[in-house]
């Protein structure tokens, strides 16, 4: 067996993609429940308030909250090791500062994960995935303050003890790196502003634009956010295991020119290797503090800070890896579509309908880089593929694309570990369909199960195993073996 007996096979939901039930259980409004609907080449709108005659996908997405029993149970079929999901924040601290805990959203996780370990099933629980309280993004700006810092860690610590029995694995910030991307103002750090709160219509990207000195600033609250929750979870629980979340876009060199070679490292240090830096290694790395001062950038610390990052790195380092972008100096070449970003077109790589480039072998470049980096346990978080599944007239859904695009990931992973590699697990993008991110849209399915469930907002939400759901039940069950 190449893979370790004890792997984390499983998949992965948001709970503002899966959840919905959105005012139910005295839950309060979260930074998703303002964006509508959207489209592969429609814009997502925002208004600082609800529209009852606009569509809001998360309201009721694929309505886990009501059929979370009915979802655990088919997860249990699959054969899941490890269910990654999301606490709402907002389901917890409804305006996310009050003194005391919504008890109706702690009995709510509790069920799941109660229900999680009827099937064997070891939950991992993102803190933070994209849904801050709407009232801290307006109050405060979201991290750009720092008193989200210590709200955060208030609600974690709460969290983290009320469960301490029934979760050991935790990430603090989904895809933390997303904050230096414009489109991570709002969805990472939570900024809204009255400027932004008066249009009513989403820059490019599905953003509200900010200076990237305010975003740099923010994010600094949340790697601080992050390393004091590291601190309270292994005090809270010895058996706790942290990780963070870094959305991997891996760079390749459009050419072997030099000035391509040079801007690939580039970018795979400041959108990569800059956040697993700070929150593995427990500093900012020399090539960011270069970077800061060409751009004029001086981040407010507090005293303390720098102690706080060196006592606070994760345990293990978990990413998500959906594709790889070639980087280049020239502007006269072919761009593609991507995760968080774009880049050059790869001529060897052929792209889903949403223009991903698909790279399996890229994942064990990969993992290949980030255990010769950091030398402590990896996983993948997020892996799979948007398509427009369709039942057939046999009542099925026959996937066989998604299918092969996961073999090729799943021996991608396979042979890293045999390079010398330390993978601790795999959790599949995505468990159930879900409201895709990027899009806003349900045309774009990536789960093992299909739900009725459209972009006009009808549907049912019945679930029906697509062929995928059976293939990786083999696989899962010959521990990888079987693809």
């Amino acid at each position: 067996m190449v893979f370790p007996k004890d792997f984390l096979w499983g998949g992965a939901t948001a709970a503002n993609q899966c959840e919905g039930g959105y005012l139910d259980g005295g839950k309060g409004l979260t930074i998703q429940d303002m964006i509508t609907g959207g489209g592969i080449d429609k814009p997502r709108l925002f208004w600082g308030k609800i529209d009852e005659s606009a569509f809001y996908p998360s309201h009721e997405a694929v309505d886990f909250y009501h059929y979370y029993k009915e979802d655990i149970r088919l997860f249990g079929e699959m054969g899941f090791k490890c269910y990654r999901m999301s606490i709402s924040w907002a389901r917890i601290f409804p305006q996310g500062e009050e003194k005391e805990p919504n008890e109706e959203g702690l009995a709510f996780y509790e069920a799941v994960f109660e229900e999680c370990h009827k099937y064997g099933i070891e939950p991992m629980v993102t803190l933070n995935h994209f849904d801050m309280p709407w009232n801290l993004a307006v109050k405060y700006g979201g991290f750009g303050s720092r008193k989200v810092v210590d709200l955060f860690v208030a609600y974690a610590k709460c969290v983290m003890e009320h469960f301490k029995d029934k979760v050991r694995y935790w990430l603090t910030f989904n895809e933390i790196n997303f904050g230096l991307l414009e489109m991570g103002a709002y969805k990472s750090l939570g900024f809204v502003d009255e400027e932004d709160l008066a249009r009513k219509e989403f820059a490019p990207k599905d953003t509200l634009k900010k200076d990237l000195k305010v975003q740099l600033q923010a994010m600094h609250h949340q790697f601080i956010a992050s390393a004091l929750t590291v601190k309270a979870a292994h005090e809270i629980n010895k058996e706790n295991k942290v990780g963070c979340m870094i959305s991997h876009i891996t760079q390749y060199p459009l050419t072997c020119h030099p000035k391509d070679v040079l801007e690939a490292q580039r970018k795979d240090r400041i959108l990569n290797k800059f956040s697993g830096d700070v929150m593995v290694l427990g500093g900012y790395p020399s090539y960011m503090n270069r970077w800061f001062e060409e751009n004029g950038i001086i981040l407010k610390k507090e005293p303390g800070d720098e102690k706080i990052l060196k006592e606070g790195c994760v345990d293990f380092y978990s990413f998500s890896y959906y594709m790889t972008n070639c980087a280049t100096v020239r502007e006269d070449v072919e761009q593609v579509k991507g995760n968080l970003m774009g880049g050059a077109r790869n001529p060897y790589l052929e792209t889903s309908e949403w223009g991903w480039q698909i790279d399996s072998d890229g994942l064990r470049y990969t993992l290949n880089e980030l255990w010769d980096r950091y030398h402590i346990p990896l996983m993948i978080v997020e892996n799979g593929l948007g398509a427009p599944d369709k039942v057939e007239e046999d009542g099925r859904i026959h996937d066989d694309y998604r299918i092969s695009y996961l073999k090729g990931h799943v021996d991608a992973m396979k042979e890293a570990i045999l390079d010398g590699a330390q993978v601790m697990g795999y959790t599949a993008w995505s468990a159930i369909d879900v409201v895709s991110s990027g899009t806003g849209e349900m045309k774009k399915r990536y789960g093992f199960i299909y739900v009725d469930r459209y972009d006009d907002g009808t549907g049912d939400f019945h679930r029906i195993p697509k062929d995928s759901f059976y293939w990786y039940k083999k696989c899962i069950a010959s521990n990888g073996e079987v693809i």
